[in-house]
């Protein structure tokens, strides 16, 4: 499996992608830059951070953003007009901001924050049912990669510094999660585990931070299944999409490298595209 270059966007930090089936689009953000794109176009330029998105059923977005002091929230997006309702807010610490999140099986949208410094356990993981945010977990630093089983009994999830993937039992009707347990350890030389998706046959793709690479698990046993070469240095997160839900989408970021880093890596901040033989788990969509 190969990567292939669809966007030399030089973002600084690319991330939170997501496939839309029905109108076979992939958007995705640039966090600091406070973007969101629609493939290799530029669809909105933002006032605020904007961590993650997914698709709605109503063909709007419902968007994760970060503005001054604490301020965060759900909001939902017209992409047609630009217009923007906010659903809920939430309360957080002034150095925090909404990171990734994805919405569950049931149309739920689940959302962390994580402390900009990334040095304290000050974050929290939110469910948003369309009415009530209800903290789902807390204590986390980094909030990363979200993704279920197949059978949606099983909800994954990476807080970055920890180098694991946490399974916990996922109640699809409830949204509640229960018996964590750590399903995958990443090692120091992989790189830092980030964004992650999932397949049709179970397996956890997650973006190395760090290890220019994209990673395949068997979250049952743990076992590094396989390794994908990135010509970025620090692939964010990864979603599957296209007509067959084949092809594995990357982004990735430029913030924080170097000057030799980014000679080396000069794709950084690239949108990448993998043609697998693999079947993907969707996007789920809000409500």
């Amino acid at each position: 499996m190969k990567a292939e270059l669809l966007f030399d966007a030089k973002a600084a930090l690319g991330e939170g992608p997501a496939w839309d089936a029905k109108t076979q689009t992939l958007y995705w953000v640039d966090i600091l830059e406070k973007k969101i794109h629609a493939g290799t176009e530029l669809l909105t330029q933002l006032d605020d951070l904007i961590g993650c998105l997914a698709p709605c059923k109503n063909g709007n977005l419902i968007l994760g953003l970060s503005g001054t002091e604490g301020r965060a929230s759900f909001v939902d997006f017209d992409p047609a007009t630009s217009q923007q309702t906010v659903l809920a807010t939430l309360t957080e610490s002034a150095t925090n901001r909404i990171n990734d999140g994805k919405c569950d099986p049931a149309g739920r949208f689940l959302a962390g924050t994580m402390d900009m410094n990334e040095k304290d356990p000050t974050g929290t993981v939110y469910s948003f049912d369309g009415k009530d945010v209800k903290p789902l977990l807390g204590g986390v630093t980094i909030s990363n990669g979200l993704a279920w089983s197949p059978d949606h009994k099983t909800f994954y999830y990476i807080d970055t510094p920890t180098r694991e993937v946490r399974a916990f039992d996922y109640d699809v009707k409830t949204g509640g999660i229960a018996n964590p347990r750590a399903a995958i350890r990443v090692p120091e030389a992989l790189g830092w585990p980030d964004g992650m998706t999932s397949d049709t046959a179970g397996s956890l793709w997650i973006a190395m931070w760090g290890g220019a690479q994209v990673t395949r698990w068997n979250p049952g046993t743990g076992q590094l299944l396989e390794q994908v070469s990135m010509p970025a240095l620090q692939p964010s997160s990864c979603v599957f999409g296209g007509k067959d839900m084949n092809e594995l989408f990357v982004t990735s970021a430029r913030v924080g490298m170097s000057a030799a880093d980014l000679k080396e890596y000069p794709l950084s901040g690239g949108l990448f595209r993998v043609q697998t033989k693999f079947e993907g788990m969707p996007t789920f969509e809000f409500l």
